[in-house]
């Protein structure tokens, strides 16, 4: 059975490059999303985030007819869910935009759709999913009621790719296809192998939803062990570059690099769901995020020590310094700020600091109302030649363009060993 129509209710970091990759295969896509601003840019053939490669595909799919962008669900054959799936109060999953997103397209669902949830979610999320479905459509069946034919296939099918790189790893890489049932999954499958060029890897549901969690765990796991080394390299008179590079010289050894936490939608989010659910024995990954949310209150009394220095022997009042906050994206050359570790210092030091704060991010033509009101958005060279403290706190590539031996200030916190 083919789709005739696809749609994608979400047109973020994600939804807007799947839709696109649908589109760009000659599928008619219609993405969803609440945001009227972004559907209007998308239906200009523009795109309303950065990512390499992304505008290209969705000019060419808009200007094609096989995309186009909508604030409300319509009459589909496959709906993919991919909207945001925060934490609330203490870290517990917040599934509300899940459970929105589910319930505003099911008065338009019919026999024989699909309905696959992208969402990073906790354990058990796509079976809630299912049957708030089944609670606002009782004259469709779906898999939880009725498993050999249900009118309604659903899967949980995990996004497992890099900002920066995502229209060549979404293509590329494998898929995890966590259908309800086996035909759910091979349904699922037989979507995503349009513009697949990975392996669709199947197993059910609750696996998938696991999986998702594990990978981005282990990942924040490993990174809690390069910031707690950094500390205690800090503590110690070392320095942690010189170190990781020394230890992973060991055939068996691979350290990541430090930095001022861990950030974005997966890795300093998805651990929480893990512990929420598993509060008693996910002790090691409870630590590892813990570890990883210090961070940035550490950065803040080094820049705190950075200053005191500078006042020590520039004689100058702290009402007189300028501090330079290098970069508030969760990562490198893009400009998602979403749970951004970066945006957390730059914020620390705005509030503490009695003087001025400028942050400097290439990728952002504003900062955050959040900040606005507490520090200026400057040009690298402006905080480069007339600040008095910098503060490294994202490795982008015009921020590497700059050696050590053109940074003149003497004062500088350097999280990222970018001007060791």
């Amino acid at each position: 059975m083919s789709f005739r129509t696809i749609s994608v209710i979400g047109l973020g970091y994600i939804g807007l490059p799947t839709a696109a990759a649908f589109a760009s295969r000659q599928q008619h896509v219609v993405g969803i999303d609440i945001n009227a601003h972004a559907v209007e840019t998308i239906n200009r053939g523009e795109i309303h985030i950065v990512e390499p490669d992304l505008d290209t595909v969705v000019k060419q799919a808009v200007q094609q007819g096989f995309l186009r962008a909508a604030t409300q669900p319509v009459a589909a054959d496959a709906f993919l869910i991919a909207v945001p799936t925060p934490f609330k109060g203490d870290h517990q999953p917040d599934m509300t935009y899940v459970q929105a997103a589910a319930l505003s397209l099911a008065p338009v669902l019919k026999p024989g759709d699909l309905v696959i949830l992208e969402s990073t979610s906790p354990v058990g999320a796509t079976e809630q999913m299912a049957d708030w479905l089944a609670e606002a459509r009782p004259d469709l069946s779906f898999p939880q009621q009725q498993p050999n034919s249900p009118d309604i296939h659903i899967a949980y099918c995990p996004e497992r790719v890099l900002p920066g790189q995502v229209m060549v790893e979404l293509i590329k890489n494998d898929r995890v296809i966590g259908g309800m049932t086996p035909a759910c999954s091979e349904r699922a499958s037989e979507l995503y192998r349009i513009f697949l060029e990975g392996e669709c890897v199947v197993t059910n549901a609750r696996t998938a939803e696991m999986c998702k969690l594990t990978e981005n765990s282990f990942r924040d796991v490993n990174i809690a062990f390069a910031n707690e080394l950094s500390l205690i390299c800090a503590q110690q008179g070392i320095n942690v570059w010189e170190l990781i590079a020394l230890a992973n010289r060991h055939p068996r050894v691979n350290i990541l690099q430090p930095g001022p936490g861990v950030g974005g939608h997966c890795i300093a989010v998805d651990p929480w769901f893990i512990v929420a659910q598993n509060p008693e024995l996910a002790r090691l990954i409870r630590t590892a995020r813990e570890v990883n949310d210090a961070k940035p209150h550490w950065v803040l009394d080094q820049v705190k020590a950075a200053v005191a220095d500078c006042l020590s022997e520039s004689g100058k009042r702290a009402s007189e310094l300028t501090i330079a906050c290098f970069g508030l994206a969760f990562k490198p050359n893009i400009d998602d700020l979403r749970e951004s570790p970066a945006m957390e210092v730059a914020h620390l030091v705005a509030s503490w600091h009695s003087g001025t704060t400028w942050v400097v991010e290439p990728n952002v033509q504003q900062i955050p109302a959040v900040l606005a009101s507490e520090a200026t958005l400057v040009t690298l060279d402006q905080a480069l030649t007339q600040a008095d403290v910098l503060v490294m706190l994202v490795d982008h590539h015009a921020f590497k363009a700059v050696s050590g031996e053109q940074v003149s200030q003497r004062w500088v916190v350097d999280t990222k060993g970018v001007w060791r």
